[in-house]
């Protein structure tokens, strides 16, 4: 298949040599827009917090038991040997410091990682968490990437969904984090009903801009009893068609960095939990006719990319 989009998969292959595998750990993390602000966090998330897919593990049980289970069963089915220590759930850095070290330090020194990943939020990363992060995986040669949510880049739609935090603080923190050497990934909504196409070609930009490293992108779902299913059922939004969506995907790709890997451009959804769940249909007829529409028409990522390093000047070359 001629180039699409920049695979995530492709991009560990090169990166490591090989295949490599992501092993989610949980640990019991929570979320300062959920227990500090008193505002009940976004209105999208479920009391497991938003994410559902290949997520199982109970924050019971201990790091080294959750890693051994899922590398046993990935190593058996695919013959995986190396592996990323994906702290997915919540927000992994709103813990005390020294108790969050302790879940890195045991996480890293699992045989066959080879990166650790933590998922937070972009106003719980600090100077002195990158540190200490950093620290323990120089230690034992790993790599480190950051995954940030931001949903959106328009200010009004994160007071709409009730995020917690601003643009500013997303800029800040990927600053702090590439300071650090170490790679962002940033998850994404292109269907939220307050955003248009043009707030997410501006999102592609911002993010290309920033030499974001990663990019995860997910079509919404409303989970049953949260505020958004609430306002959902009241009819206080409307969502837009399958159609729509996969335009906006493409055209999101088309204005990305094409060196920006793309570690998911539709997702599942739990349809028994939920309310709306990929328009009834199944995630992977929606990303194949992405790639099919891409195909068709020779679309790809970055071909619109071309706003970066003073374009305007480019009439005098």
């Amino acid at each position: 298949m001629s180039f699409l989009y920049n695979r995530y998969s492709d991009y560990l292959r090169r990166k490591y040599g090989e295949k490599v595998y992501k092993l989610s750990v949980n640990i019991p993390a929570s979320c300062p827009n959920r227990n500090q602000s008193g505002l009940g966090g976004c209105i999208y998330c479920g009391e497991s917090g938003a994410v559902f897919e290949n997520f199982s593990n109970n924050a019971a049980v201990g790091i080294t038991e959750q890693l051994n289970s899922g590398k046993g069963k990935i190593a058996r089915i695919y013959k995986a040997k190396k592996f990323i220590a994906y702290f997915q759930n919540f927000t992994n850095t709103f813990l005390p410091l020294e108790k969050l070290k302790s879940y890195i330090e045991e996480a890293a020194a699992f045989p066959d990682i080879v990166e650790v990943a933590v998922s937070t939020r972009p106003d719980c990363v600090s100077d002195e968490y990158l540190k200490a992060i950093d620290k323990i995986c120089k230690s034992h040669n790993l790599g480190v990437s950051i995954e940030l949510g931001l949903q959106s880049t328009n200010a009004k739609t994160l007071q709409k969904i009730n995020r917690g935090h601003g643009l500013a603080e997303f800029i800040d923190a990927v600053i702090r984090v590439k300071a650090h050497c170490m790679e962002v990934c940033t998850h994404i909504i292109l269907n939220l009903p307050w955003d248009t196409i043009d707030d997410n070609i501006q999102c592609a930009k911002i993010l290309s801009a920033l030499g974001i490293n990663q990019v995860k992108i997910h079509n919404l779902y409303i989970l049953k009893n949260t505020v958004m299913a609430d306002m959902y059922q009241n009819k206080e939004f409307t969502l837009i068609t399958p159609d729509e969506y996969i335009e906006r995907a493409i055209t999101f790709l088309e204005y990305l960095n094409p060196s920006t890997a793309i570690g998911r451009i539709v997702g599942r959804s739990p349809e028994d939990s939920s309310c709306f769940a990929n328009w009834g249909m199944s995630w992977w007829r929606i990303h194949d006719e992405i790639q099919s529409i891409m195909k068709r028409d020779n679309r790809r990522q970055g071909k619109l990319c071309d706003y970066l390093n003073g374009s305007a000047l480019r009439v005098f070359q």
